[in-house]
């Protein structure tokens, strides 16, 4: 079990897929295992989540979200952190700004999550003016954690699945407009057999660091949920955004290795079968006691 000594909280906005690991059936249950209180703001509510199926229902909440702040507001109830991920619409990004400057507070930290693309393409509904719409959002977070295609979007630059790693950092140091503190940038880097994470803190450049971890031959949905979600709730209790991609890294790895002995389960991974080995990686890897 993980003490806490300061009460934490953190909500969450994203989408709700009724079925499915991703969004806030991952973003729950792994921050909640960090021993942190977790707060979920859906930007919308789908039968299933858009990879694999087909005909799935999509419920939009935009409408909802300045009535759920205006009572947040008469409750008094503030957030730790915000941490973002997929967004429904531009328009709920302009919401969630101003749930931002209302909720969190004076010491609080923003996790955006630009949850928009993979392998060199847009999800289904998506175009480069959300993209530039995400950037807008990403410039009020203290850490940016895209993949390589959603950095390529950002930067209105063309993807490459074979990006080398000094075209990497290239890419990372671009994203620094892109962020007020932190540029987390989730991609190969050029080492057999390992994947790497790039960290750079846009204040002292010299800080750009590579954390990896081994290398799995295995896609499937959700996985970069999986990262982000450990990643913020290791975050969250202290440690450093290089010990928190290391821990984040360790636990998706674990949660794809435990997900190839099921061939059929094809719209997730596994990571609840893995979800109690939290508390060994913080023991492990963390930068403090946890």
């Amino acid at each position: 079990m993980i003490e806490i000594f300061e009460e934490k909280k953190i909500l969450s906005i994203q989408d709700l897929s009724c079925y499915g690991q991703c969004s806030l059936t991952v973003a729950l249950p792994i921050i909640s295992a960090f021993g942190i209180e977790t707060a979920v703001l859906p930007s919308a509510v789908l039968s299933t989540h858009t990879s694999g199926f087909t005909d799935y229902t999509f419920r939009d909440l935009t409408d909802d979200f300045p009535s759920i702040q205006e009572h947040w507001e008469k409750e008094d109830i503030y957030f730790d952190a915000i941490y973002t991920g997929f967004i429904g619409s531009i328009k709920q990004m302009d919401y969630i700004k101003e749930i931002i400057k209302s909720r969190l507070k004076p010491e609080g930290k923003v996790f955006v999550d630009p949850a928009m693309a993979d392998y060199g393409e847009f999800y289904h509904g998506f175009d480069q003016d959300f993209a530039d719409n995400m950037g807008e959002l990403c410039k009020v977070g203290d850490y940016i954690l895209p993949n390589t295609t959603e950095a390529c979007y950002l930067l209105h630059k063309s993807w490459n699945p074979e990006f080398t790693k000094d075209e990497m950092i290239d890419i990372a140091e671009g994203l620094t407009e892109f962020t007020k503190k932190y540029v987390i940038l989730k991609g190969d880097v050029s080492e057999e057999n390992k994947l790497g994470t790039i960290i750079l803190d846009k204040n002292e450049p010299s800080s750009l660091n590579i954390v990896y971890n081994d290398k799995i031959d295995y896609s499937t949905h959700g996985t970069g949920d999986v990262f982000a979600s450990v990643f913020v709730g290791s975050s969250v209790l202290g440690n450093s955004p290089a010990t928190s991609a290391k821990i984040a890294g360790e636990f998706t790895k674990k949660s794809i290795e435990k997900t190839i002995e099921y061939p059929t389960h094809t719209y997730g991974v596994k990571f609840e079968s893995v979800i109690l080995q939290i508390s060994d990686l913080l023991k492990k890897y963390g930068d403090n006691d946890n």
